[in-house]
């Protein structure tokens, strides 16, 4: 049942030799070829995705910085704003202070004119009264000028003595 053949194992032998120097000259060198590609491009790839990163981290903190100085430019913005609205309003109150005290010294004005007006009204009408009650008094017949000027030195001297 078994037995050995020495010229069938001679046989084996010398074909699978040729068959090994066929293969490592037809397939295992394309093999490696492809193999050692490979390995490079991954070396390539992994090389690229740390360069990708590096520079990844670089923008990532140029946008933090960034960021930062935007922030501050913002918060600086604010204050600007908060100081330009409180001068705003310093300066709205005190054209507004202004304003009501040029009203008021106008007002004062008009009323010491108006003042000044009646007061020579009344002393004009009440030098008439006084012309013409003491005609009246006095049954006498001045001349109305005269009587006038009679008059408002009588009221010089009442007023001079109030």
């Amino acid at each position: 049942m078994l037995d050995v053949n020495p010229g069938l194992i001679l046989w084996t032998i010398i074909t699978f030799v040729i068959v090994l120097v066929i293969l490592r000259a037809v397939a295992w060198k394309p093999m490696l070829a492809a193999l050692t590609a490979r390995e490079e491009s991954i070396r390539d790839a992994l090389r690229e995705a740390e360069d990708a990163r590096a520079q990844a981290k670089l923008l990532l903190e140029e946008n933090r910085r960034q960021l930062a100085q935007a922030e501050e430019q913002s918060q600086l913005l604010i204050k600007e704003g908060r100081v330009m609205g409180d001068r705003l309003k310093a300066e709205i109150l005190e054209k507004a202070n202004s304003s009501s005290r040029h009203m008021i010294e106008q007002a004062k004005e008009e009323i010491r004119r108006e003042k000044d007006s009646a007061l020579l009204r009344l002393r004009a009408e009440v030098s008439d009264l006084v012309v013409a009650a003491a005609g009246k008094m006095l049954d006498a017949n001045l001349d109305t000028p005269k009587q006038r000027q009679l008059a408002e030195a009588a009221l010089r001297d009442i007023t001079k003595g109030a």
